[in-house]
């Protein structure tokens, strides 16, 4: 069982992120086993609704956050899927707020479980965004395997050039790649997401 945790601030694309990605990895590799797992501070999840929509079967955490509040019952429920179901993979999307890196730790720990990391960040949006929120933004990337800038065809060239290079920065990660979830990714793109390999 292989862990992908999905993280990035509220709005950034993570849930139409999930949605490509179950599809490449369904469709496209083959991998008919996949648990989505989503966690949302509120009771009610729009999220949770969309996914299940698109055809997911979707757990969710609710009422806290797997980083912080949930952080002892996540792995119990892990363990629980592993049990029940038994899934090549979880894709677990955590809350716009989350340190992706905490959750890693905690299911290393805890369970010896690899993780791997791919965090969005909103590339309309970051200039305005990382003034205000630096310090959030820097955790939420801290050991991301991938960081995608995500809704790159909402901005300029030029723009776009600038928020990279501040994103790369921002994160120290080595692969920062301009996408577009809603319109699609490009599926080496995701292959590398899910394998690892560059």
């Amino acid at each position: 069982m292989k862990i992908l945790l999905v993280g990035g601030f509220l709005g950034s694309g993570k849930t139409s992120f999930i949605i490509k990605l179950a599809h490449h990895m369904i469709d496209d590799l083959g991998i008919g086993n996949i648990v989505i797992l989503e966690n949302e501070i509120g009771e009610i999840s729009v999220d949770d609704k969309v996914l299940k929509g698109s055809g997911y079967e979707v757990r969710g955490l609710f009422a806290g956050c797997v980083c912080c509040t949930l952080a002892g019952e996540l792995p119990s429920t892990i363990r629980s899927i592993e049990k029940d179901i038994n899934p090549d993979w979880i894709i677990m999307e955590a809350t716009g707020v989350a340190f992706p890196y905490n959750i890693k730790e905690n299911l290393q720990g805890a369970l010896g479980l690899e993780c791997r990391i791919v965090t969005l960040a909103d590339a309309q949006r970051w200039n305005r965004l990382i003034k205000a929120m630096e310090h959030l933004f820097v955790y939420q990337m801290k050991d991301a395997d991938v960081v995608l800038a995500n809704k790159a065809d909402l901005v300029d060239a030029e723009t776009l050039q600038g928020v990279l290079a501040s994103i790369k920065e921002v994160s120290g990660c080595e692969e920062v790649v301009a996408t577009c979830a809603n319109e699609g990714i490009d599926s080496k793109l995701l292959d590398r997401i899910i394998t690892g390999e560059a």
